[in-house]
């Protein structure tokens, strides 16, 4: 590459509180019906006077906090000056010189990217354009939710540093139960400032705004690394501007001049308080940060020898890595500790393979998951101990994730049971070689997988049900 890509994010996430940041209005991002969550406050009447949010102020520190972020003992909302149909006031709430954080970092794979600053701010309405008509509608209903801002230096090099820095934050937004950080549901917004130089000295910085995807994020700075670098090819300067992106085009496109700080004529937000936030309070929000993500992948590599893509997945769902943690808990008196190697490793990928299998895609939250941790113990222990095969066992799991039932209450209720009789298993292996006579002489010639497409036969013949060392024993005593 001819150029160096310097690149920065400005990401911004609505907070999961009850009520909006400035008033008592309902914070509810599934609500359908226009204008439903609106009072005076966060519509912008004249003669109303806002009140702070103090769950969305501590939730904003949490996050600096997690985010190794300075926390400002003193701190104060601004008014961000202009004009928009979706903007009630004529200005946003923000915050400008005073922020809650700064100066934190966030590690990907082993480079520190720079925090510059994390602050609070007021969300806007949403603009509804109607399909070929020529006016707009607004809808207020988001108008006042607390919006959290984090934006970074520009320390990222690439599109995929840039996408892989937004979906951790967003995990770890999630871990912190912040924000939902739904991107699809515009809980999460990127916006990225990228610009090209041949040397040190930062380029001309341009914008892309509003990006509602991973994907998005990453073809978007791909698409402008390359505008940018067949403009500077031709000795011509790059403008600062902010663009939008185009989904169905994949193009970036301009939308207007970039504004700076002082476009947006700030001054002190006269009808709110300045904070003061002393140690004590600061240091009972930072007690209520849980695990994070990078820690809980760690330990569960250390704890259960899990390999990188198991951990991974387990972190990623933070509830199918809680749930899994659950189940081994139970297991773990049962057999010695020698034993729990094999036990881990079945749990492992009975619930990564089968039951993110039956889920389709679907996120696994263990609320709405029928088989308790007790029942998936005694499944595992089930297979582990030779009472079902590994056919019987998918039958198991199928009923268990429909009804939620015992897994031996499954077996017996639909007469699943492990079949030890050899007196009736050699009947079913004698006439399984008489019914199969090519498959008897390629086994004498050698072949290795004749035994298994007889042993297949067999375990189809028993619904699954033969013990398999039985089967194989019986099946080489009687050909030969």
């Amino acid at each position: 590459m001819k150029y160096t890509p310097y690149i920065g994010l400005e990401i911004h996430s609505e907070l999961k509180t009850k009520t909006k940041i400035f008033c008592s209005c309902k914070n509810d991002p599934e609500e359908k019906n226009p204008n439903i969550n609106i009072c005076p406050i966060c519509t912008g009447q004249p003669g109303t006077l806002p009140v702070i949010n103090r769950e969305a102020v501590k939730k904003t520190i949490k996050t600096g906090l997690a985010l190794n972020c300075k926390i400002s003992e003193i701190s104060k909302f601004d008014r961000k000056n202009y004009f928009y149909p979706d903007l009630p006031k004529g200005y946003q709430i923000s915050q400008y010189d005073k922020p809650f954080c700064i100066d934190g970092y966030l590690e990907i794979k082993g480079k520190k990217i720079r925090i510059k600053r994390i602050h609070l701010e007021e969300d806007t309405g949403r603009l509804i354009h109607p399909a070929g008509k020529n006016y707009s509608l607004v809808d207020f209903n988001r108008a006042g939710v607390p919006l959290m801002e984090l934006v970074t230096e520009p320390d990222l090099s690439s599109e995929k540093e840039a996408r892989e820095f937004a979906e951790t934050l967003q995990l770890i937004l999630k871990y912190l139960d912040v924000s939902e950080a739904d991107m699809e549901k515009g809980q999460m917004r990127v916006e990225v400032n990228i610009s090209l130089t041949k040397d040190e000295k930062l380029g001309t910085k341009v914008e892309i705004k509003n990006l509602n995807s991973f994907r998005a994020v990453e073809r978007s700075i791909n698409y402008e690394i390359k505008r940018q670098s067949e403009i500077l090819d031709k000795n011509k300067k790059v403008e600062q501007e902010t663009r939008g992106w185009d989904d169905q085009k994949e193009i970036t496109v301009r939308q207007r001049k970039k504004e700076e700080a002082n476009d947006y004529r700030y001054f002190p937000e006269p009808d709110l308080p300045t904070l003061y936030l002393d140690k004590g309070f600061i240091e009972k929000i930072k007690a209520e940060i849980p695990e994070l993500p990078a820690f809980r992948k760690k330990r569960l590599i250390d704890e259960y020898k899990l390999n990188d893509k198991e951990a991974e997945i387990f972190t990623i769902n933070k509830d199918l890595g809680e749930y899994f943690e659950k189940v081994i808990s139970e297991l773990a008196p049962r057999l010695p500790v020698e034993k729990l190697r094999s036990l881990i490793k079945l749990t492992t990928n009975y619930l990564i393979s089968d039951v993110l299998g039956l889920l389709k895609g679907s996120y696994f939250i263990e609320k709405e998951f029928k088989i308790t941790p007790e029942n998936f113990a005694g499944f595992i222990s089930l297979i582990y101990e030779g009472k079902i095969s590994s056919k019987i066992a998918k039958m198991v799991l199928e009923e268990m994730f429909i009804s939620g039932a015992d897994p031996l209450h499954i077996i017996k209720e639909r007469g699943l049971d492990q079949l030890k009789d050899e007196g009736e298993i050699e009947k079913i292996v004698k006439e399984v070689i008489l019914k199969n006579p090519q498959a008897v002489n390629d086994y004498k010639k050698g072949k290795k997988s004749a035994l298994q497409f007889l042993v297949g036969q067999i375990m189809a013949k028993t619904r699954g049900r033969a013990e398999p060392n039985i089967v194989q024993q019986l099946l080489k005593k009687l050909l030969q």
